[in-house]
């Protein structure tokens, strides 16, 4: 298919064919509706949300146990691992860490407070296993646990890959993304909106995404967890979801396919690459977030300080979409890697995550959720 065929999807010329790719059975961003809503276990109520937490491609990789009384144990599904783009499970560990702070603010907005133990029998390395990564125990709800007011925003929170709107954030923006952090997080966060350096980042993040679309390994895994239409998108709640209309409409008529995706030099490859490069261009600012260290911990606390971040978004209007790409440890990337550490953290530390932010042209749809039944452990 050509380039004409594109434009004359998304003008309008085949969107009825998406009227044949209803979804069928459960609505796959039911999670989003009133969380937790007849809960009458604290756990069950909080972990509702905390599902609702960001995560790499959004693979949602929770197991939780609940066996033990007033207690929420976290686990890895290790098939919704990422081993090409995330080889040691760096950012799967820092979706927990997302998973986590949604799960205590969770919890404070009942009054109870949680008894946090990481790694209750270490730290995996230098892939995940079997072991828990966190133990939380809650208490009995109590007046002197004080709600987090971002939990205020988790509904509005999304990751918003769309372009960006042309209007500039401000000093005041910055202050609130890189003032985000929590007391505990130990992760810090780091925001710019100067024209030289988000000119400078603009490149170097679609660098990334270029460098990953033509790492044939990397490239695939992505286009294996990649959904396009509404019905694909109903049958699996997960992964990266494309089922706006137009997205539907032309997976419906072929011209967006993920095996057309997966071959470079097809228009859908080209197109994805465009999508991307224009997402880059309309960037307005970044966002990126540093630790200490490289371990375990660090990755948790840079979960915790994203979602963090990302509700300060939420709360500002502001639409936030990772780009970590460069970020990522193989091989390919490596010298991006060490430019962007370089040039962003060039005091030492791990630079952990690394995003765009600009205002919305528009609003856009929650991701897909599995729902809370998907991922609570049999006993």
């Amino acid at each position: 298919m050509h380039r004409r065929d594109f434009i004359r999807v998304l003008g309008g010329g085949a969107i009825f064919a998406a009227t044949g790719c209803a979804p069928v059975g459960s609505d796959p961003r039911a999670a989003w509706d009133n969380p937790g809503a007849g809960e009458t276990d604290p756990r069950r109520k909080a972990l509702s949300w905390a599902i609702l937490a960001p995560n790499p491609h959004n693979m949602q990789p929770w197991i939780v146990d609940l066996s033990a009384p007033d207690t929420i144990t976290l686990h890895i599904d290790r098939s919704r691992l990422l081993p090409v783009t995330d080889p040691f499970n760096r950012q799967i560990t820092i979706g927990c860490g997302a998973f986590l702070e949604l799960l205590v603010q969770a919890l404070a907005q009942q009054g109870r407070a949680a008894g946090i133990e990481l790694f209750p029998k270490g730290e995996a390395l230098p892939r995940l296993d079997d072991r828990p990564l966190f133990r939380v125990r809650i208490t009995p709800a109590t007046e002197a646990v004080r709600p987090d007011p971002l939990f205020a925003h988790v509904p509005a929170r999304r990751t918003n890959r769309e372009a960006y709107a042309e209007t500039p954030l401000t000093a005041a923006d910055v202050r609130a993304l890189a003032g985000a952090t929590g007391p505990e997080t130990g992760a810090a966060i780091a925001a710019t909106i100067d024209p030289a350096r988000v000119a400078a980042l603009r490149i170097q993040v679609y660098d990334g995404a270029r460098i990953e679309a033509h790492t044939p390994a990397a490239h695939r895994e992505s286009v294996e967890r990649t959904f396009i239409g509404a019905r694909a998108v109903a049958e699996h709640p997960w992964g990266i979801s494309l089922d706006a209309p137009a997205m539907t409409a032309m997976n419906a008529v072929g011209l967006l396919t993920p095996e057309k995706m997966a071959i470079p030099g097809t228009v859908a490859f080209k197109e994805s690459l465009k999508f991307l490069k224009t997402g880059a261009d309309t960037a307005r600012g970044f966002v990126w977030i540093i630790t200490g260290g490289a371990g375990r911990r660090d990755q948790i606390a840079a979960g915790r300080a994203y979602v963090r971040g990302n509700l300060v978004a939420a709360g500002r209007g502001l639409a936030m979409h990772p780009w970590s790409q460069g970020l990522q440890e193989y091989a390919t990337q490596k010298p991006l890697y060490d430019q962007l550490h370089r040039d962003l953290a060039p005091n030492g530390g791990r630079i952990q995550m690394l995003s765009r932010i600009g205002y919305p042209k528009s609003g856009i749809r929650p991701a897909p959720r599995r729902g809370l039944a998907a991922q609570l452990k049999d006993v």
